[in-house]
């Protein structure tokens, strides 16, 4: 039997840490030119910048929902089927690319009428299966709507695949778009900690629909 000890929790929090890539908190989201939102089974992000567009739609000119099917899809089928408010819809999305979802969880749950009159576009990609796809297929979307001479742009991901994402969106918009500066945010850095009976739990307790331990 593995002994979980404080060495354990630190060097997985290190490793958390190091993969999210945090280049921004979530409570300093600024105003940018785009907000890509990656397409994650944790909804936790994306709600929480769906409330912010709602409660102040400036914060973007551009938002693109970002995500087709790909082998962890049904893993967010069954996390909009088990969340308290989204369950609802649950059967409904059963097929759709992940970038959909979003876009129904939005529709459905979120005043999108609201966002888009105050002047923020709402782009759905919804081709890409992985993370560098995501940054190609975003920029070729972006760049078709006019967004083409950007200079700010926030990448939302899922903590664990942040760190990839971000140095692909890099790479990709590097070769069109040198001057843009790109953040990443993945909203939240998901940690560990020792419970009563020395099992991991997870420390972030605010953000609901964590991957099992």
């Amino acid at each position: 039997m593995v002994t979980i000890d404080s060495t354990v929790v630190d060097d997985i929090n290190s490793l958390s840490t190091f993969l999210s890539d945090s280049g921004l908190e979530t409570h300093l989201l600024h105003d940018t030119d785009c907000i890509v939102l990656c397409a994650s089974a944790v909804l936790y992000a994306a709600e929480e910048i769906f409330k912010a567009l709602g409660e102040r739609p400036s914060l973007t000119k551009c938002l693109v929902l970002c995500g087709g099917i790909g082998h962890s899809t049904p893993m967010m089928y069954d996390a909009v089927r088990q969340h308290p408010r989204y369950s609802r819809i649950g059967d409904e999305i059963q097929g759709l690319p992940e970038a959909r979802v979003l876009e129904w969880i939005l529709d459905t749950f979120f005043d999108r009428s609201a966002i888009t009159r105050e002047g923020c576009e709402i782009l759905v990609e919804d081709q890409s299966t992985n993370c560098g796809q995501n940054a190609i297929f975003t920029r070729n979307l972006l760049e078709k709507s006019g967004y083409d001479r950007m200079k700010t742009c926030i990448v939302i991901q899922d903590p664990t695949m942040m760190l990839r994402t971000y140095a692909s969106f890099r790479k990709v918009f590097g070769a069109t778009q040198p001057g843009l500066s790109l953040t990443s945010c993945p909203m939240f850095i998901p940690r560990v900690q020792l419970s009563n009976t020395s099992s991991l739990k997870y420390k972030t307790e605010c953000v609901s629909g964590l991957w099992e331990m």
